[in-house]
């Protein structure tokens, strides 16, 4: 068993050697407060765009808010022009805004790849290395070197073009102060499962900086069993917590050698669910919550016995009343039946025939950026 000790980002100390992942349109200032309240580590922003801050949009600086209250503040940016990264970067540093930042090399949604951004980055060494290095000497220059910049990345575009070594030197070589590896490759989306084999491959490249772990960690056990495995440094959760922010609770406890408690039962689930609800009013109004909030009431219910009118009625209403009206409906006392504690949650998309742009593998040595329509998009991530 590997000894269990605080995962160091920099001069981020975790405890739990845990990292909420980025996810789009879920990993907010309400999400994120929500996973604090139920345990710790470092909760990452849902993905901003680098040009989008340069430029001054408000939609992209609203999504890059955090609450008074939350530190470590943690932010994923994404860009393919090592300029605006930079620009990007400065920005946030010299402002106090953030205390890490988290680079997105690793989105393989299409509409990303098929403009050179994302995992088609990895492709392209010497262009990663220039976008990577541009963000690590900004955040060093603005902070002297107080805000880390970290990397995650996937295995590679598909089985038969492989990068993901390489990207793991790359960002040790520009100063990276640490990666994590997605175990599929863009071509899988979020199908089959993730191969961990991959993230002790890299562990044993990548030797100065600390290595993490993602990819099907479901219940707080299997973050345990990933480490034990790879021999990984720390776990990036994901999927694993969409509607069950109280995984993060079940984490310490496991990672602090006891026996994580039972899947709560219903009643404390729609408890958790109205918080949720009540904390993005608080942050976005309640129009704009009930539409967010819609995305997540089937994360929350999944493997309880709850009867499709109340699923229906907490995913059409539109009112906040007629919400907590439906959520009084349902039996507050049912338990989780055996077994569906820990099956997966969210996307099983893929496979996928990953689209890069034309030419883009005749010239794999160019550091030339892609143009600003890649920057102009946002994605899954």
């Amino acid at each position: 068993m590997q000894e269990r000790v605080p995962l160091s980002i920099g001069p981020i100390e975790l405890w739990p050697p845990v990292v909420l992942a980025p996810m789009a349109g879920v990993t907010n200032p309400a999400f994120r407060r929500l996973c604090r309240r139920f345990g710790a580590g470092l909760y990452v922003s849902e993905m901003i765009t680098a040009r989008g801050l340069v430029e001054g949009g408000a939609g992209t600086w609203e999504r890059a808010a955090f609450d008074d209250d939350e530190s470590p503040r943690s932010i994923q940016l994404y860009g393919t022009d090592p300029v605006s990264m930079g620009e990007a970067v400065r920005r946030l540093v010299e402002v106090g805004h953030v205390d890490h930042i988290d680079l997105n090399i690793g989105c393989p949604v299409r509409k990303i790849t098929r403009h050179g951004g994302g995992s088609a980055l990895t492709v392209r060494p010497r262009l990663l290395a220039a976008l990577v290095g541009a963000a690590v000497d900004a955040a060093d220059a603005a902070s002297g070197g107080r805000v880390p910049v970290t990397m995650k990345f996937r295995v590679g575009i598909d089985e038969h073009l492989i990068t993901y070594l390489d990207a793991g030197r790359v960002a040790e070589d520009v100063g990276c102060a640490a990666v994590a590896l997605h175990g599929r490759t863009a071509a899988q989306l979020y199908s089959g499962d993730a191969d961990w084999s991959t993230i002790a491959r890299l562990k044993q490249h990548v030797t100065s900086i600390p290595v993490l772990g993602n990819g099907d960690v479901w219940a707080a056990t299997d973050a345990v069993r990933m480490m034990d495995e790879t021999g990984c440094d720390g776990v990036v959760i994901g999927r694993g917590c969409l509607g069950r922010p109280w995984l993060f609770r079940d984490l310490v406890d496991v990672f602090e050698g006891r026996a994580p408690q039972p899947a709560p039962l219903l009643g404390e689930v729609l408890d958790t669910l109205a918080e949720h609800l009540q904390l993005l009013v608080d942050r976005m109004g309640p129009e704009r919550a009930l539409r967010d909030i819609r995305k997540h009431v089937g994360w929350y219910l999944t493997g309880y016995p709850v009867g499709a009118p109340i699923r229906r009625e907490l995913t059409t209403t539109e009112s906040i009343d007629a919400f907590r009206a439906a959520l009084a409906q349902a039996d507050r006392s049912l338990a989780l039946p055996t077994g569906a504690a820990d099956q997966p949650r969210g996307t099983r998309r893929g496979p996928q025939k990953v689209t890069l742009p034309d030419g883009w593998l005749a010239d794999r040595d160019s550091a030339t950026p892609p143009g600003p329509l890649a920057d102009a998009l946002t994605s899954g991530g």
